[in-house]
């Protein structure tokens, strides 16, 4: 059977899914998710307007009048990249079992970079399609976005990547973003490890001052950021603080300015 694999909703993989379905008349498989979230933003212009964006940016903390303008000005930034999607598609979840090239392959969910992020194993060669959730050498993008601005983002994303952990620690994986390799139990350690450090990190922060997401970039990012990276950076920011939020390592406050800002409980004496 002759379909079109889909791992999620970005635009770097589903951005060419209308094309590649209609020129060879197969089928696009997808999870139901990320299936609507794409569609949703392609025909319905205000689910990811600059408005929407600008408000959610400005509530923490970036607030510079030409940035703010740029992003306000925005509009139809996914429908341009996606500019049309198949009617229809088959369904994927997890636990999904495809039978491609005379061999088994299963679905494994997850969440917090995606909507409904499909990975796919195959137990028979040991090979599993990581798309974005496991990359060799970057960490995978986790955001909050301003569609669903209360989300645990880090939350999801931490524990999907465990559940690779079951897979044998030869597997071979290949990611979307990066050259093939192996030792995949290391690669979840580092991960791990990496926004253990990252989220230490911005508590300190935290427990210093009251933070928005705006004031911590410098703690997450040691590099200058360009306008582009820093939208990225902003959700990134959020899901760090989110995490120490629904732990109750941090407090959120929206104060008078209209901003979020996070620091750590004060004792109250009994």
């Amino acid at each position: 059977m002759l379909r079109v694999i889909v791992t999620h909703m970005h635009p770097d993989h589903i951005g060419l899914a209308h094309w590649l379905c209609a020129r060879w008349q197969v089928s696009l498989w997808v999870s139901a998710t990320d299936y609507a979230v794409a569609r949703n933003a392609c025909e319905e212009d205000a689910a990811l307007s600059g408005a929407l964006s600008a408000d959610f940016m400005q509530a923490h903390g970036w607030n510079d009048p030409t940035d703010i303008a740029r992003i306000r000005a925005r509009s139809g930034f996914f429908r341009n990249l996606v500019p049309r999607l198949p009617p229809s598609y088959r369904r994927m979840q997890n636990d999904t079992h495809l039978r491609i090239g005379g061999r088994d392959w299963r679905c494994i969910s997850g969440f917090g970079h995606a909507p409904e992020h499909l990975a796919l194993y195959c137990a028979a060669t040991g090979v599993l399609i990581s798309g974005d959730m496991v990359l060799p050498r970057i960490s995978t993008n986790v955001s909050v976005y301003p569609q669903e601005p209360e989300a645990d983002a880090l939350a999801l994303f931490l524990a999907s990547i465990e559940k690779f952990r079951a897979l044998p620690a030869n597997t071979l994986i290949l990611p979307s973003h990066g050259k093939p390799f192996t030792g995949l139990h290391t690669r979840i350690d580092q991960l791990q490890a990496h926004h253990a450090a990252r989220l230490d990190e911005v508590h300190t922060a935290c427990s210093a001052a009251p933070r928005s997401a705006f004031d911590v970039l410098p703690v997450l990012f040691k590099r200058t950021l360009d306008f582009h990276q820093t939208t990225f950076a902003m959700g990134e920011a959020v899901a760090h603080l989110h995490w120490l939020w629904f732990q109750g390592q941090v407090q959120r406050t929206r104060e008078p300015d209209g901003i979020y800002r996070f620091t750590t409980p004060v004792d109250v004496p009994a």
